[in-house]
């Protein structure tokens, strides 16, 4: 296993932590930092086998990446984008003193549809995407980030920036493609929520098409019930998977209030 991934620190001010979502890198997140980064340090994590990362060998397993991320960073809010938010609740809940406040952007503690969870997608979208991998990869992945930036009000101008974005840091590794994917598949975080003891933000966008906004909205009201920590649910209307794209004052508004909150650091 490699020492460490790769990371970007961009800004001044109090730590943020920032962790994109599968076959992506922190470079997605330069809209974001560009009005961050004169209140905020930021921390932009490239996951293992992403990005500036590709030759990592961390294992892309939710331990694994978090002891990583853990390692490298100061105690700081995380937030997570789509697959990144797995890994922000899992630390926020192993390491509440270094994690103190939680960022789910577009993300679910579960992305599948169950008999008690009717707000994900079906298993098969992400076995099919697995499939693909092996098949076509490059036309897999363009065909994710279509469906990330379908419903957008801006699906055009999002899904050229994610594009632009994909390999702008080179090919991630097929490995952690397929180990992503199979996270998103089987991975059930709920029993999470009722543990996590610090402050946590959940920002939907009302046209996702892969993270149904009101599986988020559900995610904070399980918290809130559990009585332990505040769960605040935000939703931009006319945002797709990645508002930060293309509704970014949007995401930065709910931010700012959020954290500008005495009890966020």
């Amino acid at each position: 296993m490699s020492a460490s991934l790769h990371m970007t620190v961009s800004g001044d001010g109090p730590p943020l932590v920032l962790i994109h979502g599968w076959a992506m890198h922190g470079g997605v997140f330069a809209t974001l930092v560009e009005r961050l980064r004169d209140r905020r340090t930021l921390y932009l994590i490239d996951l293992p086998g992403h990005g500036l990362s590709r030759d990592d060998a961390t294992p892309l397993e939710l331990d694994a990446v978090c002891d990583a991320i853990l390692s490298q960073v100061p105690a700081a809010p995380w937030l997570g984008w789509s697959l990144g938010g797995m890994f922000a609740l899992h630390a926020a809940v192993r390491e509440p003193a270094r994690v103190p406040a939680l960022i789910a952007l577009c993300s679910s503690p579960c992305f599948v549809r169950g008999p008690d969870w009717r707000y994900g997608v079906s298993a098969e979208i992400f076995r099919e995407f697995a499939k693909g991998l092996g098949d076509d990869y490059r036309a897999t992945l363009d065909r994710f980030v279509a469906l990330e930036a379908f419903g957008s009000d801006h699906a055009k101008e999002e899904m050229r920036e994610l594009r632009a974005e994909l390999f702008a840091r080179g090919e991630p590794a097929a490995r952690v493609l397929v180990d992503g994917l199979r996270i998103l598949e089987t991975a059930d975080q709920r029993p999470l929520l009722a543990a996590l003891r610090v402050p946590s933000l959940w920002i939907a966008g009302r046209r996702d098409r892969l993270v149904d906004p009101r599986a988020m909205r559900d995610a904070a009201a399980i918290i809130e019930q559990a009585g332990h920590a505040h769960a605040g649910f935000a939703q931009i209307e006319h945002a797709g998977h990645a508002p930060f794209l293309t509704h970014v004052d949007e995401v930065v508004a709910h931010m700012t209030v959020f954290l500008s909150d005495g009890a966020v650091p």
